[in-house]
């Protein structure tokens, strides 16, 4: 072993990181890339006096761990699962003598939850650090609180390139070291190549691959943002370079083919990698000498508002830059090609979010209730959850029985938290194992997870078949993995057999608010119960379907794309999820007919799944809604001078804002058993008017009287609601004998002057004055058009009448 590690930079330090897991059992190491951190610290605690049980190393990809466990397998002629073995979700390689075990950040959080004191670990090295993945957060954070209170002598060593190594080593306490390694000094050469904007991602790292292989030796590796970018990069580079093998590796790849990419071509040809960013760390790719790197990462973020987890493309921080340029330089001088322009380098972030500031943190929250915390933040944490992302997840955890309402686990929650899954999947597959289908459940809950695994496509349950019939490694190894989770969940409930159900309907029972609804005859929108819109590809065969259950979709809140679904029926929904469904009778405003309508509905949620008419609606509640749209009427139900005249006399309680508060009073009555608003003007004034106490109603009558009563006895009513108001139309003969101004209370009552025809003559606030000047030129005017009426000089002076001169001479004689 010792042979197998001279060339390695780490060896230098090998003595610091035993000195440290001897003494305090707690360090930070901070070592470049090609140091050998991985592969050559475990190893070398293996013989210390404190080691007599099992060092775990979590590792945040499957591919990582399994080839770290490999390689260190090989340094000591030994094969996987002997001394030294690995754990993934979809592969294991294990033996009674195993010491050192690779796990992935997941199945350790599940390990060290289901025994928190960790029995028969001595250490546990957390590599990578740096990427802040969620369950390396709190895989830390759990292994440092059972340190602190169970395991005084557990070791606890952080491991990584980048990180900020003081920070971590404040958070393992007192006495925890930063140790840090020198890396290989080969030389590395960064060449900018820029940025198209026009130009698809396969199309760019396929003319900047072609360009280093022409100025180049040795392989060559690209990082690319996705598997779909990948493939069609591929299949560019094969038609321009048919003898070289163009090799993808990301987490859908099988393990034969992840071990091809990793390893240099047996027939001693140069080939090229395509790469997410799973080959970032942890991993040395043999023989490559040249990166291209298009500059982008794909991850994966929560979408609150939607309740999904969506894929977003961004730019690779300066941190993955690095680590991914070291690729080139891990074992003899290098060149990195970057597809961006050098002067915007600096604008990129400095380092990729942790994924607890963006991930869902339902699986999180569940997983520190079995802890037995209730509230996160009192963990050692690098970085606090967030409390609405917490809060969140304690809602969605709720509404799955799985916490009460003060945020403990119930014995539901229990059952869901023990299977190494998340939540909602967890739920889907104990609702098959209570009905003797978990082995159904567990493989469509898979589907929702591992992407390609029985083709591609959004129907899942198309995708279920051909992977049922599918006899790859991979198709293989997923059964595999399904099958123990289903035994895990028939292990925690008593299923009573039934007939076989569609399995879309576990997956139903686990996500209620993503049963969705066609919206449209072409399939593209749906409704989902929970009250969100999706989209669905129109040429998908889903888009036939009258219901769905949506397993995964992409995008933001508003019209998120529907990636992976099941087609159910509304007779499954209601035979088995019918504790779902809601019938209740609705009251609604019907605007085209302009009166209220009861429906007596069924509802899943946000979708109507019948309607009719309700033939016994609640009588209070018609009246409850007409009342509101009432209210809602209230300026074009009243006469507007009653409110007018209630703003000019200062009368409160006739204001919109008060007749709307008084509304159970004064209008609650007059509508009772009634479907329209057809109330006659006068009923509702004198009802208005009786929320007025005795004061009020004197006031209004007073400061606001109706009606003008002219000298000549004649009544006119007073506008109080245009911009002149107060005023009143008058016939000017009927003023005679008036030698002072009317007034509203202390404004002059315009006075709207007529002819004898009720034609306008002029308008005035100020009648003496009127008499006194343009009286004279309308006196001429009228005296010319209405002859028989009398147009004094001085009619301040005459008897008020509207009677002809020959009329009013008579009654005078």
């Amino acid at each position: 072993m010792g042979d197998a590690m001279t060339a390695l930079p780490i060896e230098a330090v090998l003595p610091d990181i035993r000195a440290a897991m001897a003494g305090d059992g707690a360090a930070v190491l901070v070592a470049p890339p090609g140091a050998g951190k991985t592969t050559a610290v475990a190893p070398a605690l293996l013989d210390a006096d404190w080691c007599k049980g099992q060092i775990i190393i979590t590792s945040p990809r499957r591919v990582a761990a399994r080839a770290a466990a490999e390689r260190m397998a090989e340094m000591l002629g030994e094969k996987p699962g002997e001394t030294i073995g690995y754990l993934t979700r979809l592969d294991s390689k294990q033996s009674a003598k195993t010491r050192v075990l690779v796990v992935t950040e997941a199945i350790f959080v599940n390990r060290i939850i289901d025994d928190p004191e960790l029995a028969g670990v001595s250490a546990v090295l957390f590599d990578e650090a740096h990427e802040r993945h969620l369950d390396s957060d709190l895989g830390l954070a759990l292994a440092l609180e059972s340190r602190a209170v169970l395991r005084d002598d557990l070791r606890v060593l952080v491991m990584s390139a980048t990180i900020d190594g003081a920070r971590f080593a404040g958070l393992l306490g007192e006495g925890a070291r930063v140790i840090e390694s020198e890396g290989r000094s080969h030389p590395l050469e960064i060449r900018w190549l820029g940025t198209s904007p026009d130009a698809r991602v396969e199309d760019a790292v396929a003319g900047a691959v072609m360009h280093a292989w022409r100025e180049t030796d040795g392989d060559i590796l690209a990082f690319i943002p996705g598997v779909g970018e990948i493939e069609r990069t591929r299949e560019r580079l094969e038609e321009r370079l048919p003898d070289t093998p163009v090799l993808p590796l990301h987490g859908q790849v099988e393990p034969a083919g992840q071990r091809a990419a990793i390893r240099r071509d047996p027939q001693g040809r140069r080939r090229i990698v395509l790469a997410t960013a799973i080959a970032e760390t942890s991993l040395t790719l043999d023989g490559v000498s040249v990166v291209v790197d298009s500059g982008l990462s794909r991850m994966a973020e929560y979408d609150k508002a939607a309740g999904t987890n969506h894929l977003v493309t961004r730019r690779a921080s300066q941190a993955a830059s690095a680590q991914r340029a070291g690729r080139a330089a891990r074992q003899g001088p290098g060149i990195a090609y970057r597809l961006w322009e050098q002067h915007g380098h600096a604008g990129r972030p400095e380092f990729s979010p942790p994924e607890i500031e963006t991930a869902d943190l339902t699986p999180l929250v569940l997983s520190l209730a079995k802890w037995g915390t209730t509230e996160p933040a009192s963990l050692p944490w690098i970085d606090t959850p967030p409390e609405a992302s917490v809060e969140a997840a304690r809602h969605a955890l709720r509404a799955l029985g799985a916490l009460d309402e003060e945020g403990r686990i119930t014995p539901w929650g229990s059952q869901i938290a023990t299977l190494p899954m998340d939540p909602v999947s967890g739920a889907a597959v104990l609702f098959g194992a209570e009905i003797d289908q978990a082995f159904d459940a567990a493989k469509l809950v898979l589907l929702t997870q591992e992407r390609g695994l029985g083709g591609r496509g959004e129907d899942l349950l198309h995708r279920l078949d051909r992977w049922n019939s599918d006899r790859s490694a991979r198709a293989e190894a997923s059964r595999k993995l399904a099958s123990r989770w289903a035994k895990a969940a028939e292990r925690l409930v008593s299923g009573a057999s039934e007939n076989p159900i569609n399995p879309a309907v576990h997956l139903a029972f686990a996500r209620p608010d993503f049963i969705a609804k066609r919206r449209d005859a072409s399939g593209e929108q749906w409704l989902a119960a929970g009250g969100r819109g999706f989209q669905l590809d129109p040429a998908s065969s889903l888009a036939r379907a009258e219901w769905i259950i949506i397993g995964d979709a992409q995008g933001q809140a508003k019209g998120a794309r529907i990636t992976a679904a099941a087609e159910l029926t509304v007779q499954e929904i209601e035979q088995h999820l019918h504790y779902l469904i809601e019938k209740r009778s609705v009251i609604r405003w019907n605007e085209s007919e302009k009166r209220v309508e009861a429906r007596l509905e069924k509802r899943l949620g946000s979708i109507t799944i019948s309607s009719g008419p309700d033939p016994e609606p609640d009588p209070q509640a018609l009246v409850e809604k007409l009342v509101e749209k009432a209210v809602d009427k209230l300026g074009e139900l009243l006469p507007p001078d009653l409110l007018a005249r209630a703003r000019f006399a200062g009368v409160d309680g006739l204001t919109i804002e008060a007749l709307a508060l008084s509304a159970d009073l004064w209008l609650r009555p007059l509508l009772a058993g009634r479907r329209d608003l057809g109330v006659a003007k006068g009923a509702l004034v004198d009802a208005a008017l009786g929320v007025l106490d005795w004061n009020e109603r004197q006031r209004l009558d007073k400061d606001a009287p109706r009606h003008f009563t002219s000298p000549a006895g004649t009544t006119h009513a007073i506008d109080y609601t245009g911009d002149d108001a107060p005023s009143t139309e008058v016939r000017v003969q009927a003023l005679f004998g008036l030698d002072h101004h009317p007034m509203i209370g202390e404004t002059p009552l315009l006075l709207k002057l007529t002819s004898p025809a009720g034609r306008p003559i002029q308008s005035t606030r100020d009648l003496p004055n009127f008499w006194r000047g343009s009286w004279d030129d309308v006196r001429k005017d009228m005296k010319g058009r209405y002859p028989k009426h009398r147009w004094p000089e001085e009619p301040w002076t005459e008897k008020p009448s509207l009677k002809t001169k020959n009329a009013f001479s008579k009654s005078e004689g």
